[in-house]
């Protein structure tokens, strides 16, 4: 079992700087139009070919209201027959990309992401997995890993049932904050009591595991209201919590210029937030997974990362990684042998696309033999926390110390700091250095500049 993570407030000043949260390697920053919807039908022949299993996202992009901080691909409309359209383009799209699959490539992973996929109708989403069951090779014996994102203010427990009944057994509920002065800050009031709703249908419909979204940094928060959130949180005992850093970007999200910089929490009380979440949760039982998320001790993803089997791809740290990822929907990502792609992020464009019978491919990356090695390494910390130097030679047929001579320096500062233990084997990252992985993972990162760092969100 890992060591508990430590507050380390100087090592945390010192190593909080703006980086990757690294769903991916390299980063969808260095995706380029020279990969086109060839090479995915391509990479999806070769995957027939292995047998691969198969991980399906799914992109429904829209909401009927906007959330200020959101950074979402998302459509903001009343208009509930909008969804129409998109599901009928979204369905050509399913049955374009499944036949270049086998029937055998079993689906361990379902997940629809949005937007709100709630946003549909009952009888929408029961096409839509009509659909999927069709062209895909869905499990129906609840052992897959199927789940759904949920704003509780777009569900109730019919939802719910219906959801089950469409195979569904893990949800992720949006939360966010739950202090009336926040929420009104971010144009998203929802209560306690209908996010509790939720968990207790969720519980009694006997989905495996509930996911809830908080984020310290909002417009209003202060150390003290967010302690409460997270305490009312915890009393809900959700299996699984991500702890995402708001990263006000106005420039790039229009929605956050509704936001008054002036309300905004200054560093140190976003600081004083975070330091106080990871000790409520870890008095509480929780685990530090990494990267803003924890679990409780029995939750997959803790036993994954005791085993050593835990991975991180788009849908974030999963027991999944071995799967080809298929991205369907507007702005969605597939990750398929060694080709990463991604459709259209301009919704008029997909539909355009898709009208012509063309797949939705706008852009991606083939990666080369070093993409892989930093991967591998970059995979291993972010996961694990550690890195074995001959593992990593066998596996490449390297000298790591040659190969990341330029590399080493940084290193060797990073363990004088007390971030890292250093050693001729490998790599620990060190209990006060676990909530910085993101910084030693960017040592490895031989696109990052200090001028595109500024795409990416701080560390902490």
């Amino acid at each position: 079992m890992l060591d508990a993570i430590r507050w380390d407030s100087d090592l945390i000043h010192r190593y909080d700087v703006a980086g990757p949260r690294y769903t991916s390697y390299p980063t969808a920053v260095q995706f380029h139009t020279q990969v086109s919807a060839f090479d995915l039908l391509h990479a999806l022949r070769e995957s027939r070919k292995a047998s691969r299993p198969l991980s399906l996202y799914v992109h429904l992009p829209f909401c009927a209201n906007i959330c200020y901080y959101c950074a979402c691909n998302k459509v903001i409309t009343k208009d509930r027959g909008r969804a129409q359209a998109y599901l009928q383009r979204l369905e050509h799209e399913i049955q374009m990309l499944a036949c270049h699959l086998a029937p055998g490539q079993l689906v361990e992973q379902l997940h629809l992401g949005g937007g709100t996929p709630t946003f549909l109708s009952h009888d929408e989403l029961r096409r839509l997995m009509a659909q999927l069951r069709l062209h895909f090779n869905l499990l129906d014996d609840d052992s897959g890993d199927y789940g759904i994102e949920i704003d509780p203010r777009e569900a109730d427990w019919s939802t719910m049932g219906l959801l089950r009944e469409l195979g569904f057994n893990r949800v992720s509920l949006g939360v966010q904050d739950l202090d009336p002065t926040v929420q009104r800050a971010i144009n998203r009031m929802q209560s306690l009591e209908e996010t509790r709703a939720i968990v207790e249908a969720a519980r009694t419909l006997q989905f495996r595991s509930v996911n809830i979204d908080l984020i310290y940094g909002l417009p209003t928060q202060n150390p003290q209201t967010f302690s409460h959130t997270v305490d009312k949180v915890i009393d809900l005992q959700p299996d699984r919590l991500s702890v995402f850093n708001y990263a006000h970007l106005p420039e790039r999200f229009m929605p956050q210029r509704r936001i008054d910089v002036a309300d905004l929490p200054d560093a140190e009380s976003k600081l004083l937030m975070l330091e106080r979440t990871v000790e409520q949760l870890g008095n509480a039982g929780y685990r530090y997974i990494g990267m803003d998320h924890f679990a409780l001790p029995d939750d997959e993803l803790a036993t994954a990362q005791e085993d050593l089997t835990l991975q991180r791809n788009f849908q974030g740290y999963t027991t999944h990684g071995h799967c080809d990822l298929i991205g369907l929907g507007v702005s969605a990502i597939s990750q398929v042998g060694e080709l990463y792609s991604q459709n259209s992020s301009d919704l008029n464009e997909y539909l355009r696309l898709l009208d012509s019978d063309q797949p939705a491919t706008r852009r991606g990356l083939i990666c080369n033999d070093d993409d892989r090695i930093r991967r591998a390494i970059i995979q291993q910390l972010i996961c694990h926390f550690t890195l074995d130097f001959g593992e990593i030679e066998k596996t490449f047929c390297i000298d790591f110390r040659d190969y990341f001579s330029e590399a080493w320096p940084q290193l060797l500062g990073m363990a004088s700091d007390g971030l890292i233990t250093l050693s001729e084997t490998g790599i620990e990252v060190r209990p006060a250095g676990r909530l910085l992985v993101r910084a030693v993972c960017m040592v490895f990162d031989t696109y990052l500049t200090r001028q595109n760092r500024q795409q990416f969100s701080q560390v902490i």
